[in-house]
């Protein structure tokens, strides 16, 4: 094993299963590896705007001058992009000392591919004398590898149905799991604005210190500037994060709660804020690629996310004809997903992708026409995300726009060589 490659491959062997739930595995080798961090640490989870809340932190805190370590998963393209250090992506050898630190840890003890790469990465980053560890929650947060690390700061951003198979099948159920990433004395920031009766229930038992939108901090905001209040802070005249959608205020408020509850370990400036967010930058979420036709790259991939990338390109004004490239995973709820966008799509371009928990294109494609009213819309099937985006690019009229959505895969599909640059057909005369 002398590549990340030949690691990533051999954590992909090890396990039956991709995802198990629990913390006893991972935290028996975590503990066998001395695993800990001597830096303050922010766990993020929740079922949307996790990334985003991730990225805010980070370009807020790099302009105060602080080394910052970042965990994020899945990745778009490279499997390097889950982790980041002082703003920087890790490179693909700094990780191998750490996965064969896992590998002689575990013994007969069988990790999953999550638990492995957690526990290769958290010893990347422990070992990088970082100022502040953001850990984003892979999968709820009760029983997810991350929270094997207490946290100084938990953050829950918005709370939906997704995973129901491994979370529950309500908001309450779900709500219950991303609660287990609090910790009793700390501050844990709710962004969602109408959280779960559960979340609150856990914090108070506890004995969590709770940040609740609408009560401990909220934002104010018109059409060229925001503001924020949270306990004895304020933030005025600050302009919109460099992240696209009328979501991300939220998660932009979100993220000032938390480094407010931080202050004492973590001062920042205000010009630090107005930096960090109006530079900040998320690779595939509500990502507009200028050219023509103009290109739309976002991972929305339930119901909750849907709604948010239909509203946002509800707000981008009009265009002839959009075209969108779509695939997801199997365990998806699709009729709500496409029953959102469907209004606002006039063609579709349905894709397989390279994972076999994905759904097949062809069943997409029955699924969308199940709920489909529109008699003007069409759809066609392909064998990879490129081929479809090829597709909508040939079909395209230069003043449209083509939207790819769905799963990691779908936008990191089309992502493998670059951003794609868009330029019209010549216009025959």
């Amino acid at each position: 094993m002398q590549t990340l490659n030949d690691w990533l491959a051999h954590c992909e062997r090890l396990h039956p299963t991709t995802i198990e739930l629990g913390l006893d595995r991972v935290r028996a080798v975590a503990e066998r590896m001395q695993l800990r961090f001597d830096c303050p640490v922010i766990t993020v989870a929740g079922t949307n705007g996790k990334g985003s809340t991730c990225a805010m932190l980070e370009a807020i805190l790099l302009q105060s001058g602080y080394r910052t370590g970042v965990y994020t998963s899945p990745h778009l393209v490279h499997f390097e992009e889950r982790c980041r250090l002082g703003g920087e992506i890790a490179g693909a050898t700094d990780f191998v000392a750490s996965f064969a630190k896992v590998e002689s840890a575990r013994g007969d003890i069988s990790l999953t591919y999550f638990e492995f790469t957690t526990l290769a990465i958290l010893d990347l980053m422990a070992g990088s004398k970082l100022d502040v560890a953001i850990l984003e929650v892979g999968l709820g947060g009760r029983l997810d590898a991350v929270n094997i690390i207490d946290t100084s700061c938990a953050v829950i951003t918005s709370i939906d149905l997704d995973h129901m198979e491994f979370l529950g099948t309500d908001r309450e159920s779900i709500g219950f799991e991303k609660a287990g990433i609090m910790r009793a004395g700390k501050p844990v920031v709710v962004s969602d604005p109408v959280p779960p009766q559960s979340v609150i229930d856990h914090a108070q038992k506890i004995g969590a210190d709770l940040w609740r939108f609408g009560e401990d901090f909220n934002f104010s905001g018109d059409k060229q500037q925001w503001g924020w209040a949270g306990r004895g802070r304020r933030y005025s005249g600050l302009g919109y994060p460099g992240l696209r959608g009328a979501n991300q205020l939220v998660n932009a408020s979100g993220v000032l709660a938390a480094l407010t509850a931080l202050r004492e370990q973590l001062p920042i400036t205000a010009q630090a804020v107005r930096t960090g967010l109006s530079m900040v930058e998320l690779p595939g979420r509500f990502q507009i690629v200028p050219g023509q036709p103009t290109l739309v790259l976002d991972v929305a991939h339930n119901p909750h996310a849907v709604a948010a990338l239909a509203a946002n390109l509800d707000a981008m004004g009009f265009y002839p004809t959009t075209h969108a490239v779509f695939g997801a995973m199997a365990d998806k709820d699709l009729l709500p997903m496409l029953a959102r966008i469907g209004p606002l799509v006039d063609r579709w371009y349905f894709t397989d992708m390279p994972t076999p928990r994905a759904a097949k294109a062809a069943h997409l494609q029955t699924q969308w026409q199940a709920q489909n009213s529109r008699k003007d819309a069409a759809s066609a099937v392909y064998a990879s995300p490129v081929q479809a985006l090829q597709a909508a690019i040939a079909a395209a009229d230069p003043a449209d726009r083509i939207v790819v959505f769905g799963s990691f895969y779908t936008v990191g599909g089309v992502l493998e060589d670059g951003i794609p640059r868009l330029t019209a057909k010549h216009m025959g005369t």
